[in-house]
């Protein structure tokens, strides 16, 4: 053989990245919300069997990063023209049960929306008095809760 020991043991050169981040590019344009774990996957769906580290390293190099998914949804309007009323409630003294209670109004997401649990609670003790579930946030849902207190009292 004419060729040079070291030719012989020299290492493959690496395949171009082009395609690869061609491929990275064009999924990400159409998920953007994906990162370099489903990138990879989808990658592997097309048939392009790639390393995590370098999509991760591709995606960091050519900003390609995925859009962050909203985490809260606003629920509440503070600026709004409506009454604010006083707290009443702020420099009271109280010494002893049922004096004076405390009452607010929450959501809890769930998979079909929102369900909104207002509660009242005895402002000595800090426990919940009574407390009413409902999908929609109306007079209806405070009264429940307040009849649920009173009937408990």
């Amino acid at each position: 053989m004419n060729m040079a020991r070291s030719s012989f043991y020299d290492a493959p050169a690496a395949r171009a990245d082009d395609s690869v981040l061609a491929a990275i590019s064009a999924i990400t344009d159409e998920f953007e919300c994906y990162g370099y774990r489903r990138v990879t996957a989808e990658l592997r769906h097309r048939g392009m069997i790639v390393n995590a580290k370098k999509v991760r390293r591709l995606m960091r190099g050519n900003e390609l990063n995925p859009k962050r998914r909203k985490r809260f949804v606003v629920t509440t309007d503070s600026d709004h023209d409506g009454l604010i009323f006083p707290n009443i409630a702020e420099n009271k003294a109280i010494d002893g049960p049922d004096q004076l209670w405390v009452a607010d109004i929450t959501y809890v997401a769930i998979a079909t929306g929102f369900c909104y649990v207002a509660i009242i609670l005895d402002a000595w003790s800090r426990k919940v008095v009574g407390y009413a579930i409902s999908r929609a946030i109306d007079a209806r849902l405070a009264m429940a809760a307040l009849k649920a207190a009173v009937a408990a009292r």
